[in-house]
């Protein structure tokens, strides 16, 4: 059988072919070089979503460490650790007066005594001082002289010793007041033997000179002292308990 003339056209000369062959063989690298990048861009891609994944849970950790740290202190948990409180053995012991007392010379004893309670806590951990005076406004009871008195012995992490182990809040409490009761007794007893002696000042000129006046001075003088003072001096905005209780009576022998 004969080939058909008609076919010669349509069968390809060598060089034909070689060039056919030589493009498919150049699209094949190309579609390779393709693929590689593709596989790198893919690698690259998950490298920056592992990495924002990354950031995201250092930012939510962080967030969440930052909220614990500087826990917010409110009226209603005040409340709730001094019903704690209450519940411990040797709470019946502890005394409000000689609470207030601590809490003076615990401030009195730190690194800056010129500073009250709140202002020292806020030197600590700024606005945790702040936060606290805030949430114990109001008169003072003895659940809340306790508190502060935790505060002012434990710094700011009071409250982890508040929630994890109250009793030894209170025994610790208790062997700070019996030191200062202890201190008190001594100063008692050195301003008595003083003023048994020969030409001491007798117990009205001593009240004289705690409200800052003169021997004599009138009832009004008196009363106005005793305000000025006691609005000085109160617990309640920052002063001490100690002088706050010498002016009280002062005043009332002053007054009698």
């Amino acid at each position: 059988m004969g080939f058909d003339p008609r076919q010669w056209s349509s069968v390809p000369y060598p060089s034909q072919r070689q060039r056919v062959t030589s493009n498919l063989e150049s699209l094949l690298v190309e579609n390779d070089a393709l693929r590689q990048e593709v596989r790198r861009l893919r690698a690259e891609l998950e490298r920056l979503r592992s990495r924002q994944d990354r950031q995201h849970r250092h930012q939510s950790s962080q967030a969440v460490d930052d909220t614990t740290e500087v826990s917010r202190l409110t009226a209603s948990q005040i409340a709730a650790w001094g019903q704690v409180l209450t519940q411990q053995v040797g709470w019946g012991d502890l005394r409000l007066r000689c609470l207030t007392a601590l809490v003076e010379r615990l401030n009195r004893n730190s690194f800056h005594p010129q500073l009250n309670l709140y202002q020292r806590l806020d030197r600590l951990m700024p606005g945790f001082g702040t936060e606290l005076l805030a949430a114990t406004t109001g008169s003072l009871s003895k659940k809340r002289a306790a508190v502060l008195a935790a505060f002012a012995f434990y710094g700011v992490r009071a409250s982890e010793w508040l929630d994890e182990d109250p009793q030894r809040v209170v025994q610790e409490l208790l062997s700070r007041q019996e030191t200062t009761r202890a201190s008190r007794r001594t100063r008692s007893d050195r301003r008595s033997s003083d003023r048994k002696r020969p030409g001491s000042l007798d117990a009205r000129s001593i009240a004289y000179e705690t409200l800052g006046l003169q021997p004599g001075a009138s009832l009004q003088e008196i009363k106005l002292a005793h305000r000025r003072l006691v609005k000085q001096h109160h617990p309640d905005l920052g002063g001490s308990a100690e002088s706050f209780c010498q002016i009280n009576e002062a005043y009332q022998l002053l007054m009698r």
